[in-house]
């Protein structure tokens, strides 16, 4: 199979979907794989690189062009809709149930649009999107840290105290993956952690691997405005998978919070968790609302590319070999979790949750695909 890796243009985006190592995998499986030029240098990893693994490095006509399988990190920009295909495979993170417009072009294009953060497994597990939301988490506490400080327009808090000065607090809405991380780097810092979430098997377990020391607290709306009203650093970590995200953060919720305190809402690729909520950009990535500033990045991870770019092809390289070596199919008939990431397909919604979104008509995957057992 012909499998693109196509060169991200989103701004402030620096990661790459494939590896060298992951391409050459690929390569001695007996697939044509295709770089479009300059598609690593935000990684470090040059077009040299590449083709001393055996790829190739193409134009972005070729690699949007020729590939039956394309990879990418993010969803496609308006710009790229142009390039949207009927026969083509398209695998990245997608998040449309917050882009309408996406939605509506992926859909018109008739192509095969397969969402990283929907893949599921059949215990709920998103092996996809936990590397990302790792990362995310973490970042989010060293942005809510970084952004206190008072030149940048913070209360001028430490957020990890001294001896003689009470710590700062951080208020984590969410307790799976992107809310444990950003405990785990608050508590590092020094912070006093309280984390609310709404399953009480979780925060039996989150008590358990912490050791005690965060406060676990169940959430709900008005425990969720007691908390960020005392909170330095509120981070929302709020998730439904291939859903919008709950607005559990009122813009009244927000008038009470303390001036210089920082919102970091990791929720914002799903729509965000606060009222008040927007996406920014690496390039500028906060704004303030009621004295409140708000951290909104919508791809927080690449920030980071290398890490991110390594962390995402150790998951999905397992995935694009079952798509290269069988077809999508086949590749979805083999595998329900990857099955479920299919939102788009033949120019029908096929995930729930986007066609709630949008209002389009739901399509269930069998119906589009018959998915045999193989």
């Amino acid at each position: 199979m012909k499998i693109g890796v196509a060169r991200e243009i989103k701004p402030d985006e620096y990661r790459v979907a494939l590896t060298p190592a992951g391409g050459r995998e690929l390569v001695q499986r007996g697939h044509d794989v295709l770089v479009e030029t300059g598609a690593g240098e935000g990684s470090s990893f040059s077009d040299d690189v590449y083709e001393a693994v055996g790829a190739r490095v193409v134009t972005v006509d070729e690699v949007w062009e020729t590939s039956e399988l394309l990879l990418k990190v993010k969803e496609p920009i308006e710009s790229e809709y142009r390039r949207l295909r009927d026969g083509l495979v398209l695998f990245t993170y997608l998040h449309i149930a917050a882009d309408e417009r996406l939605a509506r072009a992926l859909v018109d294009s008739g192509i095969a649009a397969v969402a990283y953060e929907t893949v599921e497994t059949d215990n709920g597990g998103l092996p996809l999107l936990a590397p990302m939301s790792e990362i995310a988490g973490r970042l989010a506490a060293q942005a809510g840290a970084y952004f206190l400080e008072r030149p940048l327009g913070g209360r001028g808090l430490l957020l990890g105290g001294i001896a003689g000065v009470a710590p700062g607090k951080v208020v984590v809405i969410g307790g799976g993956m992107v809310g444990y991380n950003a405990a785990v780097i608050a508590l590092g810092l020094g912070a006093n952690v309280t984390i609310l979430e709404r399953s009480v098997d979780r925060m039996r377990h989150l008590e358990e691997i912490l050791s005690g020391r965060v406060s676990l607290l169940m959430s709900s709306s008005l425990q969720i405005e007691e908390s960020v009203a005392e909170a330095d650093v509120v981070i929302g970590a709020v998730l439904i998978p291939g859903a919008l995200a709950p607005k559990l953060i009122t813009r009244e919720m927000v008038g009470e919070m303390k001036d210089g305190s920082v919102l970091c809402d990791v929720a914002i690729d799903q729509g965000g968790c606060a009222e008040t909520s927007r996406p920014t950009t690496h390039s500028d990535p906060v704004y303030v609302v009621d004295g409140v500033t708000h951290y909104c990045v919508a791809n927080m991870p690449g920030a980071v590319p290398i890490t991110s770019t390594k962390a995402l092809t150790n998951v999905t390289l397992p995935y694009v070999e079952a798509i290269a070596d069988h077809g999508l199919r086949e590749a979805v008939a083999r595998d329900r979790a990857l099955a479920r990431g299919v939102n788009v397909l033949e120019g029908k919604v096929t995930y729930e949750a986007v066609a709630e979104a949008h209002g389009f008509e739901y399509s269930p995957l069998d119906d589009v695909l018959p998915l045999a057992p193989v």
